[in-house]
């Protein structure tokens, strides 16, 4: 017997039950910290008993700094004759500044065809829609190659230590699959200047390097100042690092995009190092994707406005190249800072190797997006932030980056920012291209 046509579905009620899904599992705050993302996965696992799929697994990861750490396996079997397809989610999201938000970013609210709130987007909608095309399959019954397997994981947004690095500690087995799906990449509704879509799939990222910068010295009163100022110390180290003219490079993954996208036609000239590393003077994503940034993302010191500080920190997050050597990276920053009372300490350090690009899923995608998106074309991206994709990648399993929708460039910069929003379109949209993936690679 054929498997079950799209046309088949009724993508009308499928959108409102997605819709409601998204509305629902916003109002669960994760914020993280401190995450608590239980209370998500028992959401999910209701969902998923309710449609017959039972097969489910609980990996508490909880400890006596960090409570309701629950990440989550659900199994669809297959005969066994092809590896798992693993549909990656994390279940956590980053904190809001209430002030800079039009809606409540709790709320879940659905106003004027948008579905609001932290989460939406990064990555509770791309969730939905892994949920959803697994649904789908399950209803009609479709016979499988492989299992499809439904991860939601905890602490993504704080490194993993909880989620998937847990689980490659201490359930490796969790990570055993031939594919993974998960978040890094997107659609946009224009590319390079060019007013056509086109969807980013990231094969890789860039590491994390996070580091804190420590100093110590004499405290005192803020009327009489002395050069043993733990904070003096600690600016002059960070002003030292602003100014450091790090080199611009064009990595192998990052070529192969603008090769792609000048094939395509986004680029019309043949792009050269030169011209790539020229466009991230005006671009910061192609900025930031040709060479080792830094950000100071937080400053601690002081305990009143008069007394000089005794202790100082900064913590920095470095964002470094595939490839680059963490080690080598953090020496030339302490020659840079040139200052050895500044102590660096590693909080977080990671890395990836390149997923394929010439794989059957990559050859799907690439139809599928065809079929449902007009003049659209799949572009192999290197992503700037990290990801849950990390870990497996680094044994050896094909992790893609792809959010099959469509964003406008403010509903792209609303991630981890204000007023973050999903459209029901696009929604819509994401669930109808994952679950056509998953039917031609499963099926």
């Amino acid at each position: 017997m054929s498997p079950p046509d799209i046309a088949d579905i009724d993508w009308d009620a499928v959108t409102e039950e997605a819709t409601d899904l998204l509305s629902r599992y916003i109002q669960i705050d994760t914020t993280n910290p401190p995450g608590n993302e239980a209370p998500a996965v028992r959401f999910l696992e209701e969902i998923l008993r309710k449609n017959g799929i039972d097969d489910i697994t609980f990996y508490d990861a909880s400890d006596d700094e960090s409570q309701g750490r629950l990440n989550m396996l659900a199994r669809l079997p297959g005969d066994g004759s092809a590896k798992p397809f693993v549909l990656l989610n994390h279940t956590d999201v980053v904190p809001v500044e209430r002030d800079g938000w039009d809606e409540e970013p709790f709320a879940g609210l659905v106003k004027d065809g948008v579905i609001w709130g932290r989460g939406a987007v990064d990555m509770k909608g791309m969730g939905v829609m892994e949920l959803i095309a697994m649904l789908l399959i399950k209803r009609q019954g479709i016979p499988l190659k492989r299992d499809i397997v439904f991860l939601a994981v905890a602490d993504e947004e704080a490194g993993s230590d909880y989620g998937a690095e847990f689980l490659a500690r201490e359930h490796p087995e969790t990570l055993d699959a031939e594919y993974v799906l998960n978040e890094g990449g997107w659609g946009t509704t224009e590319m390079m200047d060019t007013d056509r879509p086109a969807f980013n799939c990231a094969v890789s990222e860039k590491g994390p390097c996070w580091l804190k910068l420590t100093t110590v010295g004499r405290p005192g009163h803020g009327s009489v100042p002395h050069g043993d100022s733990a904070l003096d110390r600690l600016l002059r180290a960070l002003h030292r690092v602003q100014e450091w003219q790090r080199p611009r490079t064009v990595v192998p993954e990052l070529a192969e995009f603008f090769a792609q996208a000048h094939a395509g036609g986004y680029i019309e000239d043949e792009p050269t190092e030169e011209s790539i590393i020229k466009l991230g003077e005006r671009n910061p994503i192609f900025a930031a994707l040709t060479t080792n940034t830094i950000s100071v993302t937080t400053i601690n010191s002081g305990v009143k406005h008069n007394v000089i500080p005794a202790t100082a920190e900064a913590t920095l997050d470095c964002r470094l190249l595939p490839g680059t050597d963490a080690e080598k990276f953090i020496e030339e920053l302490r020659g840079v800072i040139d200052d050895p009372e500044v102590g660096i300490e590693r909080v977080l350090i990671s890395s990836t190797p390149s997923s394929p690009l010439d794989t059957g899923l990559m050859a799907v995608i690439k139809d599928v997006v065809r079929e449902h998106v007009e003049d659209a074309v799949v572009l192999p991206s290197v992503s700037s932030g990290f990801t849950d994709s990390r870990v497996f990648r680094n044994r050896g399993v094909t992790a893609y980056g792809f959010i099959p929708v469509l964003m406008t460039p403010s509903e792209s910069i609303a991630i981890h920012g204000h007023n973050e929003r999903l459209s029901i379109d696009n929604l819509r949209l994401g669930c109808q291209i994952l679950y056509e993936i998953l039917r031609r690679t499963c099926a």
